[in-house]
């Protein structure tokens, strides 16, 4: 699956979710919840490394919700852009990929 299906894919969830719970996705939704998004990854990574409490949640459960949350984040940024209509395809080739020893 390359990038743009994944964002079709995720769109589609994304879309279904706020239609059964009444949301408008605009411009402030999808910032938001990027961020609350990243306040869970946060969260997460403190429980991961100690830094905050475990919950009575096993390693592998908190390891788990790590991970869970790095695919949110990544979701939410993707959702983001879509709406805004960024290619991050794109994006990433221009802003990091140009600066490959091969591409210079």
């Amino acid at each position: 699956m390359d990038l743009r299906q994944l964002s079709d894919a995720i769109e589609s969830v994304s879309s279904r979710y706020a239609a059964s719970l009444g949301v408008e996705r605009d411009d402030i939704w999808h910032m938001l919840k990027l961020q609350e998004e990243v306040g869970e990854l946060t969260q997460a990574f403190l429980t991961r490394t100690g830094r905050a409490r475990t919950r009575g949640r096993t390693p592998a459960e908190i390891e788990a919700d790590f991970r869970a949350e790095l695919a949110d984040v990544l979701c939410q940024v993707l959702l983001l852009a879509r709406h805004h209509g960024v290619d991050v395809e794109a994006e990433v080739r221009r802003k990091w990929l140009s600066r490959l020893p091969d591409q210079g």
